[in-house]
Parts: C-alpha cells; structure tokens; sequence
C-alpha cells in the first residue's frame, strides 16, 4: 500500500459521506437549488485564492527545482480555474463584481484558507502537501463520479467537466505520486503530521461543502 492509499484508508468513511452529501448529490441530479450554488460558488472562489497562497508558500519550502515548479504551476492553475470557471458561474448567476466584494468569505471558508495557510507557513514541507492534497483528490473522485450520470443538459455541467477533465487528473496524479515520495522518507512523527493535516482537511472539505448547501456565515451570539 502507498502512503496516498493508507491516507485514503484512514479518512474512508469521512470521504464516503463527502460524495452522499446532499449538495453533490443534488449537484449530480442538477437539482441544487440556484440560490445554493450562487453561494457556493462565491465562496470558492474566495477559497481558491487562499488555496493558491498556500501552494505558493509550500512551493518556497520544495527541495527541489521540479517540485517547485509544480506546486508553483498549480497554484497558477487555481487562480486560472477562479478566473475562468467562476466568471462563467458568476455571470450566469448574475453575480456582479460588486456583488462578489461585498460577501465576505464565510466561516467555513475562512477557517479552512487560515488552515492552510498555518500549515503551509510554519509546518513542514511534508504536513503543508498532506494538507493541501485533499483539494486535489476530494474533487477529482466526486468530478469523476457525478460525470458517469451526469449529461450535457445538467446547468452544473462546466462544473463537472473541470474537476473531471483529463488537465486536472493529471495536476491530482502528480500530487500523489509527491505525497507517496514525501511519506516513503519520512519518519514515524513525520507520517503521524502528514496523517492529521490530511483528516483535517477532509474535515474541512466536508465542513465547507455543508456550510454552503445550509447557506451559513458567520453565526453571532444570541442577543
């Protein structure tokens, strides 16, 4: 088994209720409601533009030329992805640019980006990959399912070419082949960091796919 494998073993039942959740199943059926999609596809793009961030900042701390330019390169590819796939969305939902400043990143967003971002600046070279590599595989494996049933005619349709596109697996299979290099030399704590930072943003995965389909921000104490 690769080190990629044994991450995916250990957060199985926590990816397994990611792909039932109502929001990809409904997405799958291109039933989710418009309005729940509008929101969503805002704050993913608020979320790409920290996601990118992280990339840059693990790229600084790559050993290696190649790697550099890889990490480097997928951060590029997901501002490309917030411009291109998101304006698409954003004008088809009507979503103005001023609309766009004017919602804020919601909790679930702002608490993941600042997850990876944390893990990135000040944890190693090995924890900032295991954290950011949920990203990469959650989407691939959910794209790919939905697009088996899924047809032209779905309103989500561009959405689901993406993340199941030939372009984006190839971006998934080389951080995974760089997460098994990663944890093929690591140590026992090493692997153990690695093994947290991936749960927790599974963990997060599932958090902002929920908070987006129940239409949550920031909830204030009661008066």
């Amino acid at each position: 088994m690769s080190f990629a494998q044994d991450l995916a073993q250990a957060t199985a039942p926590l990816r397994r209720q990611i792909h039932d959740m109502p929001f990809n199943r409904e997405l799958a059926e291109g039933s989710l409601d418009r309005e729940t999609f509008q929101g969503y596809i805002i704050q993913d793009a608020h979320y790409l533009e920290g996601f990118a961030r992280a990339l840059a900042l693990a790229a600084a701390k790559a050993p290696d030329a190649p790697t550099v330019a890889q990490l480097a390169g997928s951060a590029a590819g997901a501002i490309a992805v917030e411009r291109e796939l998101h304006a698409h969305y954003m004008g088809l939902f009507g979503v103005s640019a001023e609309d766009f400043a004017r919602i804020e990143p919601s909790a679930a967003c702002d608490h993941y980006v600042s997850f990876l971002l944390r893990s990135a600046a000040i944890g190693d070279f090995s924890e900032a990959v295991a954290a950011l590599l949920p990203c990469f595989w959650i989407y691939r494996d959910i794209g790919r399912e939905i697009a088996q049933f899924s047809g032209a005619e779905n309103p989500y349709a561009a959405w689901i070419a993406t993340y199941s596109g030939e372009a984006f697996d190839q971006s998934v299979t080389r951080m995974l082949e760089l997460t098994d290099r990663l944890g093929a030399i690591a140590d026992a704590p090493a692997r153990a960091r690695m093994h947290r930072a991936f749960a927790r943003s599974c963990w997060h995965e599932w958090r902002f796919w929920d908070s987006a389909y129940r239409g949550e921000s920031w909830q204030q104490p009661a008066a």
